[in-house]
């Protein structure tokens, strides 16, 4: 797999079945090895490790259900009361990030109302804060770590 703008850390890839597949810690489970899962475990360490966030407030492909259907967020990051704080999407490496990307999240956000989002290919990151009082939203140079997230918003700069 691609090396990524994240750092590395020691994951448990086999073959079981005929196919590649990967430890997520998260789940407890292997899990089918595609290039969005390559991202989507590296980007969960680097929560983890780098941002503080605790293991057990870190949800991977939550469902989310609107209207007559349910979609699912990649990663979503719990404070200690369990509302969610962050969403991230992620795609694979050789995936361009869009504003098809920022849709697809706005999307989930929607229902969710979240203050922060992350998109990631794994190469590239964009973090945004958003303010659902005043509808608006603007990036941040950097992704905040644990103890920021769960800051009231107008703490952030």
């Amino acid at each position: 797999m691609e090396q990524l703008n994240l750092p590395p850390y020691n994951y448990d890839v086999r073959n079981q079945a005929g196919r590649r597949v990967i430890l997520d810690p998260v789940r407890k489970r292997f899990v089918p090895l595609t290039p969005e899962e390559w991202v989507r475990q590296h980007f969960v360490q680097y929560l983890i490790r780098k941002l503080d966030v605790p293991p057990g407030l870190v949800g991977i492909e939550v469902a989310i259900p609107m209207q007559d259907r349910h979609y699912r967020a990649d990663i979503v990051i719990y404070d200690r009361r369990v509302e969610p704080v962050m969403v991230v999407e992620c795609k694979g490496p050789s995936v361009q990030l869009s504003q098809d990307t920022f849709n697809q999240i706005g999307h989930y956000n929607a229902k969710l109302k979240v203050p922060y989002l992350v998109i990631t290919n794994g190469m590239q990151h964009y973090c945004c804060v958003v303010d659902h009082a005043n509808r608006s939203y603007r990036f941040l140079d950097e992704i905040p770590s644990y103890k920021t997230m769960i800051l009231p918003i107008n703490h952030v700069q």
